[in-house]
């Protein structure tokens, strides 16, 4: 590799936060036509259930490893979504803003969406239902799987994380969240499907946030109800973590699995 090119690709890395093995594979799948589908993460679904909320990475940087994606904000302020590109922060009081890139994430993921397969979805009448359809959809129980699903939404109710103090553990920040309920709504359901073996690292199973076309309302997805909707997924084969280095996470006790936490908060009032 001559020196010019490598300096180059040391300086993508300083000024993105990506590694240069994340960004060889990328290139060189690319290049080559391989499928190659990556999943940044920031954090792990661990340090979020002890109450690990001190941001550690800038909405600047979610940008540069993705177009899709979801997470939250430092102190739990609200719920985090990107699409297209664009990053939004649904609070509590029900608004949705588009965040400055020196805002601040504790958990993140973001992928740059292709999707793999799609499908319409012809009627969904609950949360179990649209999990069944995705099943048919995705490809393996041993891989991460990005989702995004658009239309018009009879009923959707979804619910936003409230800013929390430092520590509160989830299931217990969780407990007095803002819980949303539209009609007749367009949007986009935009998330991942985690295998059960990566509980410690992120939520096993389904974790899907809503976005509505106006990019005036949004949350974490509790339940639906909608017909006519088009559904992609697509296969995610590698994952970079990016441990946080500050004070919370360093010192947070992670030898225990969140599973069970997980499943409480992810699953309560899902219809």
């Amino acid at each position: 590799m001559s020196g010019s090119l490598y300096n180059a690709l040391q300086e993508r890395c300083l000024g993105t936060g990506e590694t240069i093995d994340h960004l060889v594979q990328d290139s060189l799948a690319k290049a080559l036509g391989v499928e190659h589908h990556t999943l940044y993460q920031a954090s792990t679904s661990n340090a979020l259930v002890q109450g690990v909320y001190q941001g550690c990475v800038t909405v600047g940087t979610i940008k540069a490893h993705g177009n899709f994606g979801l997470g939250t904000y430092d102190a739990l302020n609200g719920e985090g979504l990107m699409l297209d590109g664009h990053v939004y922060q649904a609070l509590g009081d029900g608004s949705v803003i588009e965040p400055p890139d020196s805002a601040s994430a504790p958990f993140w993921v973001s992928a740059e969406f292709e999707a793999d397969r799609n499908a319409m979805i012809d009627s969904v009448g609950d949360w179990a239902g649209l999990c069944t359809h995705i099943d048919a959809l995705r490809r393996s129980d041993n891989l991460f799987t990005a989702i995004r699903i658009d239309g018009i939404f009879d009923e959707i109710q979804y619910r936003v994380a409230c800013k929390s103090a430092p520590g509160t553990d989830l299931v217990t920040a969780t407990s007095h969240q803002a819980n949303f309920k539209f009609s007749n709504i367009s949007g986009t359901l935009l998330g991942f499907w985690s295998p059960s073996y990566a509980s410690t690292l992120n939520i096993p199973g389904y974790h899907l946030h809503f976005l509505s076309d106006d990019h005036q309302h949004g949350g974490h997805v509790l339940g639906i109800q909608a017909q006519n909707l088009k559904l992609q997924v697509m296969d995610a084969d590698n994952l970079v973590i990016a441990l946080p280095e500050t004070p919370g996470f360093l010192k947070a006790n992670l030898s225990g699995n969140p599973a069970e936490a997980l499943s409480k908060i992810e699953h309560a009032q899902k219809n």
